[in-house]
């Protein structure tokens, strides 16, 4: 009994498949777009809060309130007067005093103008004035956006 037993030789004319299989690299690709979907927003923490919304307000001068001016030379005016900034803190203070004094608990704000090319030190220097004078209302003027100089 003979059995005749061809071995498979692959044919020499046909062609190699030399094509990539993209199936799994898009499955791959698939599941990690899931997987960075749903841990994003449990790594980004955000903290509740609520924003104001701009409005612009225009400012009512009261005859207590006090205009603290600084220009370019980081000259200081009270009420357009050039002062010392050393004796700045005394007069709020006394202005304080007085208005704690006339019994009618309304104390003065400071609305600070400060020149646009002062360097930020000098207007620090009032504000520290305002803290140690204990002044409740700080403010600073501007002009509107597209307001001018």
């Amino acid at each position: 009994m003979s059995v005749d037993v061809q071995h498979a030789v692959p044919d020499e004319g046909a062609e190699l498949n030399t094509t990539i299989n993209t199936t799994p690299l898009v499955d791959v690709m698939l599941v990690l777009l899931v997987i960075f979907l749903v841990t994003i927003p449990v790594i980004v923490q955000e903290i509740p809060i609520s924003l104001p919304n701009y409005r612009n307000v225009v400012t009512i001068t009261k005859p207590e309130n006090i205009v603290i001016a600084v220009d370019a030379a980081e000259n200081v005016y009270f009420n357009n007067e050039l002062i010392d900034i050393s004796t700045l803190r005394d007069r709020l203070l006394r202005r304080m005093e007085a208005a704690a004094a006339s019994g009618t608990g309304v104390y003065p704000e400071v609305h600070i103008r400060g020149d646009r090319r002062v360097r930020f030190e000098a207007v620090g220097r009032v504000i520290l004035a305002c803290q140690l004078a204990s002044i409740q209302k700080v403010g600073f003027i501007t002009l509107p956006m597209g307001g001018g100089n």
